[in-house]
């Protein structure tokens, strides 16, 4: 179908030629989407998200929206105006399968557009999100639920920013601390959770928060270590006479100590300040003298910087003896 063709069905056309146009953007070049985005498509695929229910049509009309907002700061701005958020968000919220990932996928490329953010939270979209990320079984799903919920973070209100954080410590402990999955979300809960004291008391007073953060130091990335040791760190300083021994009963010594040696360097240095924060009442958990003795040993080395990455096989058997 010809350019002009796509024009003229997507705004005059009947309802089965609207969705054949929209199924033609997606095969149309960029310099060509854009002229249709500049001859006024756009409302015209938008009016197909609340159009009598077809799943052909929906469907055409997400991938060419998705098309046409793809690497364009404009058409995003134009698809926003046009009214395709709130309609967006009705088809989350109604769960149709398997278009829900798509969905999910547009309202991701329309919150990468500064110009957006302020108007996708006042339609809610951030309280709908937070829901879905329970309620979707796909990986992808909720990858890119977290990454527009990263990217509308200035805008969620103080009453959703302890529902955020308890849902994301929720993923976070049912999932592979290693997956990309885990990665993300750790990255926006300590983002919530550095600028949020109701976050931070959501994730320490959570009966697994403190576990899930101290098996991620234990099992994670780089990434993920690093972010799990900062929060680990801030919930500490909050209170370290509440916090203190909940995380030292979870055994968080023997992976702050290798993330010590071979984290990244913010992962490092918040892990070496969380161990000297722990140092002081760790006899209380660990009556053994043996085990006292190889921490100090271990600390001892770590304050002065004597431990280098040469050295980590060492810091492995100390790290066994420990729980012995």
């Amino acid at each position: 179908m010809a350019e002009v063709q796509v024009v003229e069905a997507l705004l005059f056309g009947d309802h089965e030629a609207k969705a054949a146009a929209a199924e033609a953007v997606t095969h149309l070049t960029n310099k060509q989407r854009q002229k249709l985005a500049e001859n006024g498509a756009i409302p015209a695929i938008v009016s197909m998200l609340h159009a009598p229910p077809d799943f052909k049509s929906l469907e055409s009309a997400i991938f060419a929206l998705l098309s046409l907002a793809y690497g364009s700061e404009r058409n995003k701005i134009r698809i926003a105006k046009a009214g395709a958020i709130p309609q967006l968000l009705n088809l989350v919220q109604s769960q149709i399968h398997p278009l829900i990932d798509h969905v999910i996928a547009a309202l991701l490329i329309l919150s990468s557009c500064s110009a957006n953010k302020s108007s996708m939270a006042a339609c809610g979209a951030i309280e709908i999100l937070i829901q879905t990320l329970h309620e979707n079984n796909s990986t992808q799903a909720k990858l890119d639920i977290i990454v527009t919920l990263h990217n509308l973070s200035q805008w969620i209100p103080n009453i959703l920013l302890s529902c955020a954080s308890s849902s994301l410590i929720h993923l976070v402990n049912q999932s592979e601390k290693s997956s990309k999955l885990v990665e993300k979300s750790m990255g926006l809960l300590e983002n919530i959770v550095s600028s949020s004291e109701i976050a931070l008391q959501e994730i320490a007073s959570t009966t697994f928060g403190i576990r899930a953060l101290v098996e991620t130091v234990e099992e994670g990335s780089k990434h993920c270590k690093e972010y799990a040791v900062g929060m680990l760190l801030m919930i500490c300083e909050s209170s370290r006479e509440t916090y203190r021994g909940m995380i030292l009963r979870e055994g968080a010594i023997p992976g702050l100590m290798q993330v010590s040696i071979d984290g990244t360097k913010r992962a490092k240095a918040s892990a070496k300040s969380l161990l000297r924060l722990l140092r002081d009442c760790s006899s209380d958990f660990r009556s053994e003298r043996s085990k006292n003795v190889v921490l100090e040993q271990v600390m001892g080395e770590i304050d002065r910087g004597e431990m280098r990455g040469i050295e980590v096989g060492m810091v492995e058997e100390m790290i066994a003896r420990l729980n012995m």
